[in-house]
């Protein structure tokens, strides 16, 4: 039971407040009750701690002199947000190197949107969904795989953090697939970040012939997200996500070297 210091003096605890000048006595929900459904939209996005500081407004103080890129992609954020329509199920590929501001560009996205939208959001890490999937597999454990994806499909955002950060096998590809596929026939939006550069697996344009004609080549070349999703997925993306690249030096790196200067 509520105290009298509890009760909302605007609306006596009955969560509608009057709208001034409003014909017929109208009412909207009160100041109070889009504060509880916020705090409940917040703490269900299980934002991970360490990023519970970012924010869009904050993002260009905590990358200083970052490349352009950095600056171009806040700005691609802010638009994002601007014109949010959860009807176009249209999402965002954050393209970067790691310590680019990819993950607190995508948190700052989602406060925005659940401040400003009342959106309900997800972050959920790669490779810790993967994790909890497989656990589900388990006798043991309580969950099942569709208890655990059950929140990932059905989230109006999803922020699904380092793509391709676990290792490639059948199983990631499929799992990858039926997320993904999910998301784009339900048109639900999805925001996504990844350390792999946006370009075709081997095999695709030209890649493994370079690659057998220079063993070096192949010694050194970087892994893509075609490589770590597969190019059906990347295909797919493609059609869900306007992509956003961050370029740069790990900006962590950086301040830590900075700091014993």
């Amino acid at each position: 039971m509520k105290t009298a210091t509890e009760v909302c003096p605007l609306c006596a605890g009955s969560g509608w407040k009057t709208v001034p000048g409003a014909p017929e006595r109208g009412v909207t929900r009160c100041d109070c009750q889009v504060r509880a459904r916020a705090a409940a939209l917040f703490t269900g996005a299980h934002i991970p701690k360490r990023y519970e500081h970012c924010e869009l407004s904050n993002f260009t103080s905590d990358f200083p002199g970052a490349d352009p890129s950095i600056a171009l992609a806040h700005i691609a954020a802010a638009r994002f947000v601007q014109e949010f329509d959860p009807r176009d199920g249209q999402g965002l590929l954050v393209v970067g190197g790691i310590g680019t501001g990819k993950t607190h560009l995508a948190v700052g996205i989602v406060k925005e949107l659940v401040t400003k939208y009342g959106t309900a959001c997800l972050f959920c890490d790669y490779r810790e969904l993967l994790k909890q999937i497989q656990n589900s597999y388990n006798d043991s454990v309580q969950a099942t795989e569709l208890q655990v994806l059950r929140p990932v499909f059905d989230a109006e955002v999803l922020v699904l953090d380092e793509l391709g950060a676990v290792k490639p096998s059948e199983w990631v590809w499929d799992t990858v697939s039926l997320i993904l596929n999910t998301r784009y026939n339900d048109n639900r939006t999805t925001i996504i970040t990844t350390n792999f550069p946006d370009e075709p697996a081997a095999g695709i344009g030209g890649g493994p012939d370079l690659a057998r004609r220079s063993p070096a080549f192949a010694a050194t070349r970087r892994e893509t997200l075609g490589d770590r999703i597969g190019e059906r997925m990347r295909s797919r993306l493609h059609e869900m996500c306007r992509i956003v690249r961050m370029e740069g030096a790990d900006f962590r790196q950086k301040f830590k070297s900075a700091s014993f200067r």
